[in-house]
């Protein structure tokens, strides 16, 4: 299988601010391959939203070379890179003055787009970011709830199909309900765009979920360990992330796992299970702490697995979730004491 191509690459990268003795981001080295989604994550003031503006040069880098799908950007017209990279803020930045229309066709217009293009653009994402584009387009980000608006602000980054998304703590102003749904109406939207993403977040669990590798940094933006959330959770590189990851990694881990990706027992009610049916049932592409959320209300010790259309595929005991957990131990340190 090919390798995916690099899309972003920081060589060296540091910044120093006159009259401060130490830089805020110091010899900092990070790839990104095209289609991949990267959570910079850290402790508060570590230079995560510093190297995030680095890459579109937001702020200019003190030293060390910055390259976007192979091309050294260090020292183009950072004004022409900057639409070719599209950027969602916490804060969303919606102009309160334009309409949504407008908003999302900020980018489209600088570059000299036709008005014909520009509306079937904003027509196109609004649909694909769930917003009936007959209902939104004319309205003023004042009239449209905080989550809309981050969904307006993902439109606008993506106006003029940027080959790579800069994304600062996108989800971190909303209330956690909305902020969850987003965060799967996110993950469906990349299933379908395939975009380049590095993401900015200090909530662990928001990086593990939408993550496909995890760049954890220390002070100064050094990069501590870069890997999968699964490696980050199982295999912590040091005392300083394990420390970060906290006491919940069992748990955390378990919402990684699909229950159709482990080896299942004979359905129950099969004669070789020995085992009678129960009452919990869960599908193979739920998580292995979703299945144990089931098990626990319905109150038994095992679920039916079913395939997506219904069919028994076998049989998922507590055992073989509590052998899944980093350091297996017991049911009531997986389940926190709940049984």
């Amino acid at each position: 299988m090919t390798e995916p191509k690099e899309m972003i690459r920081l060589d060296g990268v540091s910044k120093r601010y006159p009259g401060q003795a130490a830089p805020a981001v110091a010899d900092l080295s990070l790839s990104v391959r095209d289609g991949e989604i990267v959570v910079l994550l850290g402790p508060s003031g570590c230079g995560k939203t510093t190297t995030l503006r680095l890459i579109n040069r937001l702020i200019e880098p003190s030293a060390g070379r910055i390259f976007l799908n192979g091309e050294d950007v260090t020292r183009v017209d950072p004004d022409q890179l900057r639409r070719r990279i599209g950027y969602v803020i916490q804060q969303v930045g919606l102009f309160p003055h334009m309409t949504i229309a407008d908003n999302i066709g900020l980018v489209p217009r600088a570059l000299g787009w036709d008005k014909k293009r520009i509306r079937s653009r904003v027509d196109e994402l609004l649909d694909l970011v769930g917003l009936e584009p007959g209902t939104f387009r004319r309205r003023h980000p004042k009239e449209l709830s905080g989550g809309q608006q981050q969904r307006v602000g993902v439109a606008r980054a993506l106006a003029a199909d940027p080959p790579a998304m800069l994304m600062d703590e996108p989800f971190g102003a909303i209330d956690p309900i909305t902020r969850e749904r987003l965060q799967d109406a996110f993950l469906e939207l990349q299933a379908q765009i395939g975009k380049t993403i590095v993401l900015v977040t200090h909530d662990l669990t928001e990086a593990l979920k939408l993550g496909d590798r995890i760049a954890m940094l220390g002070q100064q933006a050094q990069l501590v360990q870069y890997d999968t959330p699964a490696a980050i959770l199982g295999e912590p590189a040091d005392e300083f992330v394990a420390s970060f990851v906290g006491s919940g990694a069992a748990m955390r881990r378990l919402r990684l796992v699909p229950v159709g990706s482990i080896d299942l027992e004979p359905a129950a009610g099969d004669p070789a299970s020995g085992t009678a049916p129960g009452t919990a049932t869960v599908r193979v592409d739920q998580s292995l702490y979703e299945a144990l959320d089931v098990m626990l209300r319905a109150g038994d010790d095992a679920a039916i697995v079913t395939g997506q259309d219904g069919t028994p595929v076998g049989r998922l005991s507590w055992s073989t979730i509590v052998q899944e957990s980093p350091h297996p131990a017991g049911p009531a340190d997986v389940t926190g004491g709940r049984r």
